[in-house]
């Protein structure tokens, strides 16, 4: 049995659709129903086991009527199960189980019973996180019965490989910023050519992918009036990216019951949800007051702040609005959208990188009254700063000397730093009149992911 998670558009469903097809076995592959009773949801069961190209055994017989309950229903797909070789795909399984508590239970059950000793592949698939880790959890019926399986997004090494090696580093990165990743948009952009022709070419059509899978995810996750919706909305909106607990409020409405719906809005976001992330200075306290938060997905960090606010002016006709927003802002948006990026880049590198191999910590460093900020600071196990950086995502100018003596300063201003090394990361790297300890370039971060 698998438990196969991931957010909405990573291709769970696609993959198993492809690997049901293409297996040549007997198969189920049912989708729960978002806020269906459990009858609603064994009738969607029998549609799924009649649709099927190559049916389970006997299903004709045995699913000629709807089940009493999902112990029936399982029952039965035991029986069909017994003998033969089959797959069974409960995609969406939240939503069945959200209807009905007791469904893990059932399921375990009648694992244990029949299912586990039959020669099937059977998979529960979910895009709610939480509610898939807490399916296996250890006080939970199906602890110790699943291999977990999770399914991410493409890395930028794999979006690269998607585009071609003729697109080149930085592309694939900003392939990345812009889809997240996501198959579907990735493929998309590879039939465009350019991050800017597609960006443009999805805006012109309301119902694009670039315009519509934001929205999709954000409806099946939220219901209407949620105020977790508008706390996202104010972060993603925020000119760079990403921002600070009062600025949330001070959108949304500065009075103390905004606040508190705030609060739980955000802890549901970061601990639930998995939506938001929580930046704070490198070396700090995890209690320090300190704290930034941006959209961790990088596709809807782009959708937040480029597609959201343009809806009405593309579905009206006047996508030349959001085309114009988007030339104007790209450029200083994605050179701070990057820097999660080149942190994840350079913790990865750590491992083989001679100069980074003691590193453990990884983010950025600002003080209390924003005076002071860099863009990369990495810390060892002692919370010795190990590593200071600069980010200067620009296509053909390198890091200057003027940059890299400013980040010099940084030794004297970041506690425990008196002896980092100077990172430059750049898309062509430093200058003549620059002398950094490291450099890292475009080519050098993408190389930080297996493909």
């Amino acid at each position: 049995m698998l438990a196969v998670r991931g957010r909405r558009q990573t291709g769970k469903s696609r993959v198993l659709t492809e690997l049901v097809e293409s297996s040549g076995l007997p198969y189920l592959f049912f989708t729960g129903v978002k806020d269906a009773s459990p009858p609603a949801q064994l009738d969607h069961l029998i549609t799924d086991v009649r649709s099927a190209r190559r049916p389970l055994p006997d299903a004709d017989v045995l699913f000629a009527a709807r089940p009493a309950s999902w112990h029936d229903a399982f029952s039965r797909i035991a029986a069909a199960c017994a003998t033969e070789p089959t797959v069974v795909i409960l995609d969406e399984f939240p939503w069945a189980w959200g209807a009905d508590p007791t469904l893990d239970g059932v399921l375990q059950n009648i694992w244990d019973k029949r299912l586990e000793a039959s020669p099937t592949l059977f998979a529960l698939v979910g895009s709610d996180l939480a509610m898939m880790e807490r399916l296996t959890a250890h006080d939970r019926p199906l602890h110790g019965r699943t291999k977990d399986v999770v399914v991410e997004p493409f890395n930028p090494a794999e979006c690269a490989a998607v585009l071609g090696s003729d697109a080149g580093a930085v592309a694939a990165l900003d392939a990345y910023l812009v889809t997240g990743g996501y198959p579907r948009l990735v493929s998309e952009l590879t039939r465009a050519g350019t991050v800017g022709t597609f960006v443009k070419d999805q805006f012109a059509d309301e119902n694009s992918d670039l315009v519509v899978v934001g929205q999709r995810s954000l409806d099946a996750e939220f219901p209407e009036g949620v105020h977790a919706r508008r706390v996202l909305s104010a972060i993603g909106a925020h000119e760079v990216g990403h921002a600070t607990f009062s600025s949330v409020v001070g959108k949304l409405g500065d009075d103390n019951k905004t606040s508190t719906a705030t609060t739980r809005a955000v802890k549901m976001l970061t601990d639930t949800k998995r939506i938001l992330a929580v930046d704070r200075p490198v070396g700090a306290k995890p209690s320090t007051k300190l704290r930034r938060y941006r959209i961790d997905d990088s596709y809807l960090r782009f959708w937040f702040r480029f597609v959201e606010q343009q809806i009405s002016s593309i579905s009206r006709g006047r996508h030349d609005i959001a085309i114009g927003t988007f030339e104007r802002d790209w450029s200083t948006w994605r050179g701070k959208a990057i820097e999660p990026v080149v942190h994840d880049a350079v913790f990865r590198l750590a491992g083989s990188h001679p100069s980074l191999t003691t590193i453990t910590e990884v983010g950025s460093w600002w003080n209390r009254s924003n005076s002071r900020e860099y863009d990369i600071v990495a810390a060892d196990r002692g919370h010795r700063i190990v590593a200071i950086g600069t980010v200067k995502w620009r296509p053909r100018k390198q890091v200057t000397g003027g940059e890299l003596a400013t980040l010099t300063e940084g030794r004297s201003v970041i506690p425990r730093a008196g002896g980092a090394r100077l990172l430059a990361v750049a898309p062509t790297g430093a200058a003549a009149d620059a002398h950094p300890d490291l450099v890292l370039t475009a080519d050098d971060l993408l190389g930080a992911w297996p493909t």
